[in-house]
């Protein structure tokens, strides 16, 4: 049988996705994912926090939709005769930490946080030293703390609870690269040869040369995405950059209360088991690190941006680390959308029936359940309680309309 969806990506966006179209709308769906063991997907590699400080309304009312989600996960996605999902969601905050530069930045994103319902508070240095006595607050002039619905889980069990749901469902999952389509009006060079308006993708070609048919098709690969938005015209400006994560052990004594901290510098911390996580944004290439380039070797951890970024910022910020240990370290891809650092989730130009949802830069797994749900309902043509993904339509690149988020880590 011909399936109603194909879905090009099986992590955690594309899994969702799967899920609640099967789920809520009754619909088969067959995902086709490259890389079933996941081992470079950014699904498997996030840092898998969730926020609610974002500098654009769509960003907060998406996490929003997504945390309440993640509480009421075993309801929303337990399979019957399995063990209920647990992802061990804990919402101590996130901490925007700003001097006398960034002050006005974190102040206006403040007031658009706060207009969008986001339970968030703007404190004072003096404030900040009483709330988090380990904190040094030398040069700090304000931090803005999520008091609700901000934190961090287990991401990779929230992907599998989706793929769980999605197959007790009806959903298939299936081992295949994607390399080709075929569309009702061939491939031809859409940039030079008119209009492709109205036209539909009627099938999926592998690299094995399997065809898989569908009645639509959501491209929903991550990083790896815009070569195959390219065969259909599409101009998606995404790309995978490499983020590093390091795993310390700290002698301290425990960070009352500490929420997930980002740094003035760039460099965030947060508290994971009995020790912490840390990452920093690449060193650049003219400090003698290896820049930003697209898609570079996940097994090359950069040691040195913990040398010499991070532990000085941490052992600055935080005196009780002055005597950390890295533990281990890992890195993962930001599916990287440089042309406004938001994603992009919607139709494809010019297709009746290609979707994607890429290119979030970052906070795609904690946005997953919101932007699953209001894709499901876009394809369908139903209706959801989930936010409107009108604002992040892949129709704003071509047509150099940016909506533009300052407030990525």
């Amino acid at each position: 049988m011909t399936p109603d969806v194909l879905i090009v990506g099986g992590g955690v966006m594309g899994a969702a996705t799967a899920c609640f179209l099967a789920r809520d709308h009754g619909l088969s769906v067959t995902v086709l994912e490259r890389d079933p063991l996941y081992r470079r997907a950014s699904s498997a590699l996030s840092a898998s926090s969730i926020r609610q400080q974002f500098s654009t309304p769509v960003n907060i009312a998406l996490s929003a939709w997504s945390v309440a989600f993640l509480r009421r996960l075993e309801d929303e996605l337990s399979v019957e005769g399995e063990p209920p999902p647990a992802i061990g969601l804990v919402e101590p905050g996130y901490l925007y930490l700003a001097t006398e530069g960034g002050a006005e930045v974190l102040a206006d994103n403040h007031a658009v946080q706060r207009a969008s319902g986001a339970e968030v508070a703007l404190l004072s240095a003096h404030e900040l030293r009483q709330r988090f006595p380990w904190l040094n607050v030398e040069g700090l002039v304000a931090g803005s703390l999520g008091l609700r619905g901000e934190g961090w889980f287990d991401g990779p069990a929230l992907h599998q609870a989706f793929r769980r749901k999605a197959m007790a469902c009806g959903a298939r999952f299936v081992a295949a690269e994607v390399v080709g389509f075929e569309t009702d009006r061939g491939l031809e060079d859409w940039a030079g040869q008119g209009s492709r308006e109205g036209c539909s993708v009627q099938a999926v070609i592998t690299r094995d040369g399997q065809r898989f048919a569908g009645g639509a098709v959501l491209l929903a690969a991550g990083a790896w995405t815009a070569p195959l938005a390219a065969q259909l015209g599409a101009d998606l400006p995404v790309s995978g950059k490499k983020r590093d994560v390091f795993v310390l052990d700290s002698p301290a004594a425990p960070l009352a209360g500490c929420p997930l901290v980002i740094d003035p510098s760039g460099v965030w911390f947060r508290p994971e088991g009995r020790g912490f996580i840390a990452g920093a944004p690449p060193r650049p290439a003219e400090a003698g690190g290896p820049g930003d380039p697209d898609e570079p070797p996940l097994d090359r951890v950069d040691h040195a941006l913990f040398d010499e970024v991070i532990w000085p910022a941490l052992a600055h910020r935080v005196p009780g680390f002055e005597a950390l240990r890295v533990r281990s370290a890992w890195a993962g891809y930001y599916e990287m959308n440089a042309f406004d650092h938001n994603g992009l989730a919607g139709s494809l130009p010019g297709w009746r029936n290609a979707f994607t949802a890429c290119g979030f830069s970052g906070h795609g797994m904690q946005q997953a359940p919101a932007v699953g749900c209001a894709l499901a309902a876009s394809i369908t043509g139903a209706r959801c309680d989930a936010p409107d993904l009108g604002p992040l339509s892949p129709a704003r690149v071509a047509q150099g309309r940016p909506l533009r988020e300052r407030n990525v880590i």
